[in-house]
């Protein structure tokens, strides 16, 4: 009997883990648009003794504007190692390099416990998923998400992004929802 139940035990742990790995591999990456980049940037409010993680990092982009622009160190964090190796290059490129990493690793098991700062662009399932680990960041650090929030954890503030009136940036406004730990007492 009890044979049987650990066998169970390990077919649900097995199951969950192909389940969170399936639906990682199957996020899509879609970039944010540079207006909104500076925008999740500014509401960070970043000091020099900041260190970004950007979960789903793509190219690259946050994470070398957050160097080019602060002067911080930042590390992204991404599954697909295609867009790694390219977010490595443009860093390069743009001479940020010695600021920044960037991971090809699951962003549900990368140690964030140093970020003083996290921006997502993530869908809402892998932001539920990943908040026990933003809680747990040392009081002040922020959590910025770009369109999708985290249920049960009330942002401190939310923010509409307006698309640039010249036209740069064909898409709809977006949202940021911001949280600053240990702002609000954290859900169940």
């Amino acid at each position: 009997m009890k044979r049987r139940a650990l066998l169970l035990v390990l077919f649900a742990l097995v199951m969950i883990t192909w389940r969170v790995s399936f639906a990682q591999d199957t996020i899509p990456f879609v970039p944010s648009p540079m207006h909104v980049v500076h925008r999740m940037l500014e509401v960070a409010e970043i000091q020099k003794s900041d260190i970004l993680y950007d979960m789903g990092s793509g190219d690259g982009r946050v994470v070398i504007e957050a160097a080019k622009k602060y002067g911080i160190r930042a590390v992204g964090v991404d599954l697909n190692t295609d867009l790694v190796a390219k977010a490595r290059e443009n860093a390069a490129q743009e001479g940020v390099g010695h600021l920044v990493e960037f991971r090809a690793q699951d962003g549900l098991t990368v140690d964030i416990s140093e970020a003083t700062v996290v921006t997502l662009y993530m869908f809402k399932w892998f932001n539920n998923a990943l908040r026990p680990k933003l809680q747990q960041l040392k009081p002040g650090a922020r959590v910025i998400a770009h369109d999708f929030d985290i249920d049960e954890w009330k942002p401190t503030r939310i923010e509409y992004v307006k698309s640039p009136e010249d036209g740069s940036d064909y898409a709809e406004s977006r949202t940021l929802y911001i949280w600053i730990v240990g702002d609000t007492p954290p859900m169940p």
